[in-house]
């Protein structure tokens, strides 16, 4: 398959030309605008009593850097410091933080214990001292803490799949970390959800302490607070029905509420899911992966969450439509972070990319129509709830063209906030530098997705952007990177 690379794509023109030889409707404009010339990105952005200085956020992530004991590490702090500097006034979650250390989606992710308060404040601290220092005032910016447990992606003690928790018995989803379908020590009780509900609301007090503005209540990628929103085969109040597979959901933000009156509570949601892909064997090429293509699943009534049940691959936004009005007029929850599927079983349309991690498959479609997809989704949100604050996802891929693609869709209306994350890896300062009307390009940073940054640390090792940023450039696992590249 032949697919456009942006980076030979020479105009905006040239872009939106590309864009509807895919039948792909999408705003671009001609050229990024900076804050002098009233960019839509730099217009402020309000979020309960907080005006968030513009429109720009930092996706939150999962950090192969920490110690074993759950504290931050060097790079950690590293990654937080180039938060703080990259411009965006809306840093989300920033990092993925586990509720306890069995939830852990590897040995070397940030946790929360009482004991790893100061490690969280360090992260906070050394943001907001970033941002002050390169733009005076941190009086516009909004951090919060993202909470999370990894369900049947737990690694929390070693690098493979070993200690899965897991709702219900999925019939694919279960054999890709080796359940059983007949062993049911893996499902979680319903004693042992409320304790994780507690461990929820204990981190998020301690989040409010330290000084956080809000918490994130993770519920996408296939982690445990995304599949009970598909629990549909499971007995008793956690499963079943739209009001049983929310119970979890709400049950945290109930008591984030009674315990916290002034924190801000977020959902991020992967707001629809495909079924698990694999790589095309039969059609690969050159001993590379082949093409993905969807694994088998049972006829019938598929469990997932936004799409048709009937026919998975298609897109069905009317309960994730529900869940977001009723967490925002019963519940007072005012942002929103919609992504899409999970990056272990359908990277494709979660995280578009031209390069596939060495555990994917190549693209079934020219990434831009992934990219387009999830817009486009949230675009429906947007219209449907309009008083929710939703921050979009999937714009890295748009590289060169994403400031133009950014600022036209927050104009239109179709979302208040972009969100970036691969893309912070290499080229932290770039939101920065088109607010200043500076050339973003000249660096040469721009994420081109090779993948690097997933690649890694599905082998084992620490996460950071290999090919453009020196300071993983230069160490030891980039050449062992390479090598395993070669091999896939």
């Amino acid at each position: 398959m032949s697919y456009h690379r942006i980076g030979a794509i020479k105009t905006a023109g040239e872009f939106r030309d590309v864009l509807r030889g895919l039948d792909l409707d999408l705003p671009c404009d001609d050229e990024p605008l900076s804050a002098a010339q009233d960019s839509p990105l730099a217009a402020p952005l309000r979020v309960g009593d907080f005006t968030v200085g513009n429109r720009w956020c930092v996706h939150p992530m999962e950090g192969w850097d920490g110690t074993a004991e759950g504290m931050p590490g060097e790079e950690t702090l590293r990654r937080w410091r180039h938060f703080g500097e990259s411009g965006c006034k809306l840093i989300w979650g920033g990092e993925a933080v586990a509720v306890e250390q069995p939830g852990r989606a590897n040995p070397n992710q940030v946790y929360y214990r009482p004991e790893n308060c100061g490690g969280l404040g360090a992260l906070l601290e050394t943001c907001r001292a970033a941002h002050r220092e390169r733009f005076g005032t941190d009086d516009d910016l909004l951090v919060g803490l993202q909470l999370t447990h990894s369900g049947r992606f737990c690694r929390p003690n070693r690098k493979d799949w070993t200690e899965p928790r897991i709702v219900y018995h999925h019939p694919v989803l279960d054999r890709r970390v080796g359940i059983d379908a007949e062993d049911d020590s893996r499902i979680l009780t319903d004693d042992e959800i409320r304790r994780l509900i507690d461990r929820y609301i204990e981190a998020a007090k301690a989040a409010a302490e330290i000084g956080f503005q809000f918490v994130d209540v993770k519920s996408c990628h296939g982690y445990l607070g995304h599949e009970f929103l598909s629990a549909f085969t499971r007995p008793g109040p956690y499963g079943g029905d739209f009001d049983g597979r929310t119970r979890f959901l709400r049950e945290i933000i109930d008591g984030i509420r009674a315990e916290c009156h002034e924190l801000m509570i977020g959902v991020r949601l992967s707001l629809f899911d495909f079924p698990p892909f694999h790589p095309d064997a039969s059609r690969a090429k050159g001993g590379k992966l082949g093409p993905g293509i969807a694994d088998d699943y049972p006829a019938g009534d598929y469990p997932g969450f936004g799409c048709n049940r009937s026919n998975p691959l298609e897109i069905d936004l009317s309960e994730p439509i529900q869940l977001i009005r009723q967490l925002l007029e019963e519940r007072g929850v005012p942002l929103f972070n919609l992504s899409a599927g999970s990056p272990y079983y359908n990277p494709h349309i979660q995280r578009p990319a031209f390069y596939p991690p060495s555990d994917g498959y190549q693209p079934p479609e020219d990434p831009l129509v992934g990219c387009v997809r999830q817009i486009r989704a949230v675009r429906e949100v947007k219209q449907a709830v309009p008083e929710a604050v939703l921050i979009g996802t999937a714009y890295t891929y748009f590289q060169e063209y994403l400031p133009h693609v950014a600022q036209a869709v927050i104009r239109e209306g179709w979302v208040d906030s972009v969100g970036i994350g691969r893309l912070v890896l290499s080229d932290w300062d770039l939101p920065a530098k088109v607010l200043a009307g500076e050339d973003y390009r000249a660096a040469k940073k721009i994420c081109r997705t090779f993948s690097d940054c997933t690649t890694a640390p599905r082998n084992g090792m620490i996460s950071g952007c290999f090919p453009l940023d020196p300071y993983f450039k230069e160490r030891p696992e980039a050449k062992e990177l390479k090598r395993i590249k070669s091999q896939s």
